[in-house]
């Protein structure tokens, strides 16, 4: 077992998980949830995360790449896995041996798999994508006739059909009416009950239940984020984070006034403070633009002050505190509280990037 000795920590609380996964079945009104675990389940941890949606009764996974789906199989999870992004011919033989589903994400596309497929082996489970609006990736909502009846024509197991919308967690506009039309137009046209249509992100299934279908994709709001703060504004049940960021003081000194701290000398102690030094830096993820941003110790809310370092920060303290006193990054501390949002706004991005720039150098703990 690797001993961690730094104090620096993400802590995350697999119990909120499986009751974020609980509320949006509910929500959902019997469809399956599609627990989505890329990006190392957006930073949580995959394996974790997956086995706890596995034991709360999620029997299908996605991710956005053929490693993760093999690194999933070969973790020992049975359940179905989908592959949301795109996929080469030469790992199609793979998803077929492992009977991983992946996405049909143009025509071309499909005669590429129609040719890379192996004689002999399982037919290879197909979603088939529609772009509707997104523009990223999918067949187009005109091409979808030709690719549904390309995948009934050739050895596939037409497995499922979904789309992704763009503005599900704005308050619904054009873009988003005319996405869900769009597809419904071809769902009516596959007629198939042994196809999985499954059409709503986080924010879909939260704002929109009337979408469910047969499946819903839960990515985000998994973890306790909300898509957008207008969703939030809009929940009809509570959240609860999963993430947790933590570390203790290393060093303390008294600075006198008028003295500069850390790289550029950026910072200029207007009157004689006491500063902390935290074990946690760029590199770890805690990126140089959260300068500014208050920590917790003992429940009080104190700045990072001076450029953050690639491995260490220093926080101007309200009073002497000793070696070893705790501070909270993310999450709660006592009465206070700094929530991922926080480091977003601060950052100019979304909730959804702050866990996963969270680096492998800080260790994850599960409880």
């Amino acid at each position: 077992m690797t001993e961690n000795y730094r104090p620096t920590k993400a802590v995350i609380d697999l119990g909120a998980i499986e009751k974020n996964l609980a509320a949006f079945k509910e929500r959902s009104q019997g469809a399956e949830l599609i627990a989505v675990v890329k990006a190392d389940a957006y930073g949580h941890g995959a394996i974790e995360v997956a086995n706890r949606a596995v034991e709360s009764g999620v029997q299908f996974l996605a991710v956005a790449t053929p490693d993760e789906a093999v690194y999933l199989r070969n973790h020992g999870f049975q359940t179905k896995i989908l592959v949301l992004g795109a996929t080469p011919a030469s790992f199609l033989p793979v998803a077929q041996k492992e009977e991983i589903a992946v996405a049909a994400i143009s025509l071309e596309w499909l005669q590429m798999a129609a040719a890379a497929v192996e004689p002999g082996l399982l037919p290879l489970k197909i979603h088939l994508k529609v772009d509707t609006g997104m523009r990223r990736v999918g067949v187009l909502t005109e091409e979808a006739p030709i690719a549904i009846e390309f995948i009934r024509q050739h050895p596939f197991e037409f497995a499922g059909i979904f789309t992704h919308f763009a503005t599900a967690d704005e308050e619904s506009g054009e873009l988003f009416q005319r996405q869900v039309r769009e597809m419904k137009s071809v769902i009516d046209q596959v007629d198939d009950p042994q196809v999985l249509v499954h059409v709503s992100n986080s924010a879909a299934a939260i704002m929109h239940p009337e979408l469910a279908y047969g499946a819903v994709r839960i990515g985000i709001s998994m973890y306790g984020i909300a898509p957008s703060p207008y969703v939030e504004e809009k929940m009809p049940f509570k959240l609860l984070p999963a993430l947790s960021l933590e570390t203790e003081v290393v060093h303390v000194k008294k600075v006198k006034a008028g003295e500069t701290l850390s790289y550029g000398a950026t910072y200029r102690s207007e009157k004689d403070e006491w500063i902390a030094t935290l074990p946690i830096g760029y590199a770890d993820g805690m990126l140089r633009g959260l300068q500014g941003q208050d920590v917790l110790i003992r429940g009080e809310r104190m700045p990072i002050v001076g450029r953050i370092c690639m491995d260490q920060c220093m926080v101007r303290l309200n009073e002497q505190v000793p070696v070893g006193e705790k501070v909270q990054l993310i999450g709660k501390q006592r009465d206070g509280l700094v929530r991922i949002d926080e480091w977003a706004e601060k950052l100019g991005t979304i909730p959804y990037e702050i866990p996963c720039i969270l680096t492998k150098r800080i260790p994850r703990m599960y409880h």
